[in-house]
């Protein structure tokens, strides 16, 4: 690839928190066009490294954190509006909260119909279940239609079947995809490339199809030595 195709690089850096460091002596390239899945247990500095991508790159990145946010009162139509608010005027956006205008219904009604969302797109979020609020949280990062989508932990409430439907859309709908991942063979099914991390360190980087579903089962045993970087 292209110098110009690197979209984000580190070089022994420390990532973390008011000083506290949670990622150490990061050296990582991630290009334009990948497909990428960050493994590693809970606590290794996924969701650390993506709100660093995140911040990098702001004005390009879709972003879907790992709780949804939603505003409890609004129904799941304004919660995914939501995802474009920035890009019209407030009296806009106050219309389109009183009396949803004919574009945006349309766009986000064949949203919802994709996301399986179709007959609870004008119920309130707060009366959604659990899965159903993480589709809403995925369709407000979609309706960005930004090039990079981030996503920590975007289907992890929902079942295998619907993981993968919506794992297929998203890459379908984004060139750049960087998702932190708990399921291996999501991992290997949907990415191009897989970054695992342990211990706040990279000790994985390679592309999927080199991979079994056994080497990265290993990411989240005991006292592991890792010899693919």
């Amino acid at each position: 690839m292209s110098a110009d195709s690197c979209l984000f690089r580190f070089r022994q850096e420390s990532l973390g928190y008011a000083g506290s460091p949670v990622l150490h002596e990061l050296s990582l390239e991630l290009r334009r066009g990948e497909k990428v899945a960050l493994l590693g247990e809970s606590g290794t500095g996924k969701s650390t490294l993506l709100r660093r991508l995140r911040e990098l790159r702001p004005a390009e990145v879709a972003w879907c954190p790992q709780q949804p946010g939603l505003v409890p009162m609004l129904s799941a139509f304004h919660n995914i509006y939501m995802g474009r608010l920035n890009r019209h005027p407030f009296w806009y956006n106050l219309a389109n909260l009183v009396r949803p205008l004919a574009k945006p219904k349309a766009d986000i009604t064949a949203l919802a119909a994709e996301l399986g969302l179709q007959h609870q797109l004008w119920a309130a979020a707060e009366r959604l279940s659990g899965g159903q609020q993480s589709r809403v949280s995925l369709g407000r990062a979609l309706y960005q239609q930004k090039p990079i989508f981030i996503g920590d932990e975007p289907v992890s409430a929902l079942d295998e079947r619907q993981a993968d439907e919506l794992l297929r859309l998203i890459c379908r709908r984004h060139d750049t995809v960087v998702l932190a991942l708990h399921n291996v063979e999501q991992a290997l099914t949907h990415c191009t490339r897989v970054v695992g991390l342990r211990e706040g360190r990279v000790v994985l980087d390679a592309a999927s199809q080199t991979l079994t579903a056994g080497q990265l089962h290993t990411l989240y045993q005991q006292h592991t030595q890792y010899q693919w970087r």
